[in-house]
């Protein structure tokens, strides 16, 4: 009678530690899969402005206000102007902005920190 009642504890016990290592190989498998898709839409995203003038511009625009504040008085103007504007705008533009410009460059982590 101990015998069958250690049997079945053991029993047990392998059936919950069966389940566990189940659950972790499960998880394992969906964080491969999404590091996987990831490493995909990264790849897509490179090949996709292989070809294009989007970085360049995103780069010019945001070389501007750098130009123009070496520009003096008139120049350090302008630029706080803008960003002051920039400032009004609905945060959803802002948010939106930030995610072009994350998008365009490839970077999900900046896409992360603006959605914040």
């Amino acid at each position: 009678m101990l015998g069958q009642i250690l049997g079945s504890v053991v029993g047990l016990a392998t059936s919950v530690i069966d389940s566990k290592t189940q659950i972790k190989l499960t998880e394992a498998e969906i964080k491969k899969k999404q590091l996987t898709g990831e490493i995909d839409w990264d790849l897509a995203a490179i090949q996709a402005t292989q070809n294009s003038w989007k970085d360049e511009w995103i780069t010019l625009l945001f070389s501007i206000p750098l130009i123009l504040a070496f520009c003096g008085d008139w120049g350090n103007a302008i630029v706080q102007a803008g960003f002051a504007a920039l400032e009004t705008m609905p945060t959803w533009y802002q948010y939106s902005l930030g995610g072009i410009v994350s998008a365009s460059i490839g970077i999900r982590s900046v896409s992360k920190f603006f959605g914040k």
